[in-house]
């Protein structure tokens, strides 16, 4: 089956190179890819984005201000288990908490806070920004069979997903100590990194995360 993209549009967000990458490898699956602010929109979609720029509680405050979008986010992932990506913040925002400026409630899909990065190399700068390489778990993942391990990943952020349970963990890399870069579970994945900035690597995560049927 032709995946139905939708990408979730609340005011934050890289959508343009998003939703660019996304057409391209759906297009070449025979699929659409549809930007959305309209939570009914869902209904209709194979697979379901959430990308995310700036601070947790900003985009948390963005989202629950899309009449319905939390509640559509709720039934059409976590109920009935459709394909699900979160991109950066759109990522953090599947933990318990945000712990950016003050205490902000997440999704609670993966078990976890997110976190300041710490690096113990003081020379290190925060925000985390730029190419780093990306340490694959073991574990099998559909959405990770292309993906080499040390594959170059791009990112920009300052905190990251501490999760509970490592076998949610999918990805790490590292800034002066681990840092989360990919998670996942039954039907949900998220990628601390950009995927849409990430070239080669990017797109083969794209391309299987459209391929896959939970």
């Amino acid at each position: 089956m032709a995946p139905f993209v939708a990408i979730i549009d609340y005011g934050s967000g890289n959508l343009r190179s998003a939703a660019k990458a996304l057409e391209k490898a759906a297009g070449e699956l025979g699929g659409r890819v549809a930007v959305t602010a309209k939570p009914s929109a869902l209904t209709s979609a194979s697979h379901i984005v959430l990308p995310g720029v700036g601070a947790f509680p900003d985009c948390r405050k963005g989202l629950a201000a899309v009449d319905g979008m939390i509640d559509a986010l709720a039934d059409q992932v976590y109920d009935r288990g459709k394909p699900f990506l979160g991109i950066c913040v759109g990522m953090q925002l599947m933990a318990e908490r945000g712990l950016e400026h003050g205490d902000t409630p997440g999704f609670g899909w993966i078990a976890g806070d997110v976190v300041p990065i710490t690096p113990t190399d003081p020379t290190l700068k925060i925000p985390h920004v730029g190419w780093n390489n990306l340490s694959i778990s073991t574990r099998p993942h559909p959405v990770l069979a292309r993906i080499k391990n040390g594959a170059h990943a791009y990112f920009v952020h300052s905190y990251h997903l501490n999760a509970r349970d490592p076998t949610e963990v999918l990805a790490e890399t590292d800034h002066g100590g681990p840092v989360t870069a990919i998670v996942g579970r039954d039907n949900m994945i998220g990628t601390q990194f950009h995927p849409e900035k990430s070239q080669r690597a990017g797109l083969q995560f794209i391309q299987s995360f459209l391929e896959w049927r939970p």
